[in-house]
């Protein structure tokens, strides 16, 4: 039986994204600790894919995935899924809201709703926890917090009880997630891909930059995704994460990875796969794929090809 690896334990965001792959579904789950643990099965051939979370509309980039997918080779994004950040006040049974003076959230959680925190409990005290599911199960046990940030549904999983909903500072708030295998198969276009890839540049001077974009611009390649990573080996040297709208079999996908590679040795192709939003790729006429074919033909007609 194939297995999954995610961020656990059950109840968490990122077990919402692995209900959404058709895949999973009959598989075997593992619940991992952290990042790290779920690309070493990954790597190992324990598990065939892990779902990790890139991106969140609120925080922004996961760097420890950025930084995880630029170090390991042969890693591959095969999909993208969206999961809602919705968050529950909780506490024991028999708590009441007015009760509450300390609680215990994960950092970025508590973030994400301080501002309902200063509002509604505007002498708490704050425990960070290791998970916003752990932040949940603590109270369960030694616990010094009356109450805890956690995902929506919990009290499914734990026996908890909800105080408050939706206690989040942004209903829009979104985490976005990437299903990470070794495959190297491509899936067909479906005219609202995405491609992501991270560039390294060649070296630290004036313009380099200008000229990594060009690659993109000149051939009608719209970018959804720009983040930049320190390499780590010396001040000013920078690496890229892009998410690139359109799919490595679209002609002018290929023509701008062609020109990257020519640009700098150093870019890692993390995949082609389609888009959570099914957003199609939107690019002007003088971009479609037979116009690069059309030249391609022409120059090799002057070659005598």
């Amino acid at each position: 039986m194939e297995t999954y690896s995610y961020l656990g334990p059950a109840g968490t965001f990122t077990e919402a994204a692995l209900k959404q792959v058709p895949e999973a579904e009959g598989a075997e789950w593992r619940s991992v600790n952290n990042v790290g643990e779920a690309f070493a099965d990954v790597v190992s051939g324990r598990s065939v894919a892990a779902m990790i979370a890139i991106e969140n509309s609120i925080e922004g980039g996961v760097t420890a995935t950025q930084d995880a997918l630029a170090n390991i080779p042969n890693l591959r994004i095969t999909g993208e899924y969206l999961v809602p950040v919705r968050f529950d006040l909780v506490a024991t049974p028999g708590t009441k809201l007015e009760d509450v003076t300390i609680v215990n959230a994960h950092p970025v959680a508590y973030g994400q709703c301080r501002q309902w925190l200063d509002f509604t409990l505007p002498h708490h005290g704050h425990i960070p926890s290791s998970s916003n599911v752990a932040a949940a199960a603590s109270l369960l046990e030694s616990s010094t917090a009356d109450a805890a940030i956690a995902p929506a549904g919990i009290s499914e999983h734990y026996a908890v009880e909800v105080l408050a909903t939706n206690v989040g500072d942004n209903p829009n708030a979104v985490t976005r997630f990437v299903l990470v295998s070794r495959t190297t198969d491509l899936p067909d276009p479906t005219g609202y891909d995405k491609t992501s890839l991270i560039i390294e540049l060649p070296e630290d001077r004036s313009g380099t930059l200008l000229e990594m974009l060009e690659q993109f611009a000149t051939r009608g390649v719209n970018l959804s995704l720009i983040q930049s990573r320190p390499i780590g080996d010396s001040m000013g040297r920078y690496r890229f994460v892009i998410d690139a709208d359109g799919h490595i079999k679209d002609e002018r996908m290929a023509d701008a990875l062609l020109g990257l590679r020519r640009f700098s040795p150093g870019v890692i192709f993390l995949g082609s796969y389609p888009r959570a939003d099914r957003a199609l790729s939107a690019h002007p006429s003088r971009y479609a794929d037979e116009v690069f074919t059309d030249a391609r033909a022409w120059l090799d007609n002057l070659l005598g090809n």
